[in-house]
């Protein structure tokens, strides 16, 4: 898919696209879906929402409460990921400066434009059209949106790596997803994916949304979380972090020391350390070997015989700066 370009549509009131919708507060998409699809899970057929993973929320109640909770100020700019039919684009219009809309889906984006077309909200509103994985993202101070499913890690982690820092994000997700984004360690669902979101944010679940408010409905319930990025951010290379992560978290109910001995992982470690001494003019002593470092390491840490499943994120950057002190990396 091409990278994300903005694009202006002239709307033809009198295609299918473009038709009123026939309820209000429902975009024609929105109509659509209930009408072709009141069982869980039918297809939309006016647009093909499967195709992208969207799920039309038509909850004007529910829209209004995901827009407050982003506590938006008149000056800001909005971008709006995955905007659909604009049920929810409409309500940030009101509420902020600018909202840059990204869109995959053509039709959904001219659905949009059509949502404000000869409104004073029309010159605040822009639409790019691509995928958001890929796109080169505007400034922005807040991001809202309702997200596709299959890019929701990909959407936090773009959204945490954007300079300028984004103020807050609020979004919508499936709710095991959105869960597993809050989790605490020592709970059922604390993980890799956790630990590194909350390295870089706090995050706080906010709002349970079920299946009812959407067309088509999914087959799963959905919350909404808020991301508020720490500012700045911790002097800790993501690719570090995960790194480690990656390692201690691959059977979380074993020992650390037990998830360092896994194949492959001695061998990974010694490269890294390799190339540090090579860039470093540090010399390698005869008999060297890496195993007895990292249990050296582990053992001076006091966290050899920890379990992934109940270090917090304040553990796991104790024991990264372990590893780093004696020149091993992870990345």
């Amino acid at each position: 898919m091409p990278k994300a370009t903005t694009s202006t549509f002239r709307v033809n009131p009198t295609s299918a696209a473009t038709r009123p919708s026939k309820k209000n507060g429902e975009s024609s998409s929105a109509a659509a879906g209930a009408s072709g699809g009141a069982a869980g899970g039918a297809r939309n057929h006016l647009f093909d929402t499967a195709r992208f993973g969207q799920h039309i929320l038509t909850n004007p109640l529910v829209a209004q409460g995901i827009v407050d909770k982003a506590n938006l100020k008149p000056t800001d700019i909005v971008l709006e990921v995955g905007p659909g039919t604009g049920n929810l684009t409409v309500r940030i219009l009101a509420a902020c400066r600018k909202v840059v809309a990204v869109e995959m889906d053509p039709r959904m984006a001219a659905e949009v434009q059509k949502r404000v077309l000869g409104k004073p909200e029309q010159k605040k509103l822009e639409v790019m059209i691509g995928d958001f994985v890929k796109a080169d993202l505007p400034y922005f101070d807040v991001c809202i949106s309702n997200t596709p499913y299959q890019i929701s890690s990909p959407l936090v982690f773009k959204l945490l790596s954007h300079r300028p820092i984004p103020r807050c994000a609020v979004l919508m997700f499936q709710r095991e997803f959105a869960l597993r984004l809050v989790a605490s360690a020592g709970s059922k669902l604390w993980g890799r994916l956790a630990a590194n979101v909350q390295l870089y944010a706090r995050v706080e679940h906010i709002m349970k949304v079920g299946k009812g408010n959407f067309r088509p409905p999914p087959q799963v319930e959905s919350s909404v979380v808020r991301i508020m990025p720490r500012d700045p951010p911790p002097p800790v290379k993501f690719e570090e972090f995960d790194g480690l992560n990656r390692v201690i978290f691959s059977r979380m109910n074993k020992t650390v020391r037990a998830n360092f001995k896994a194949k492959g992982v001695a061998e990974l470690i010694e490269r890294n350390y390799k190339t540090w001494c090579a860039e470093n003019g540090h010399m390698i002593e005869d008999g060297f070997d890496i195993r007895e470092k990292i249990d050296t390491i582990l053992l001076d840490s006091g966290y050899a015989d920890n379990r992934a499943a109940k270090m917090d994120v304040d553990d796991l950057l104790k024991l990264l700066a372990a590893f780093n002190v004696e020149g091993i990396h992870f990345a």
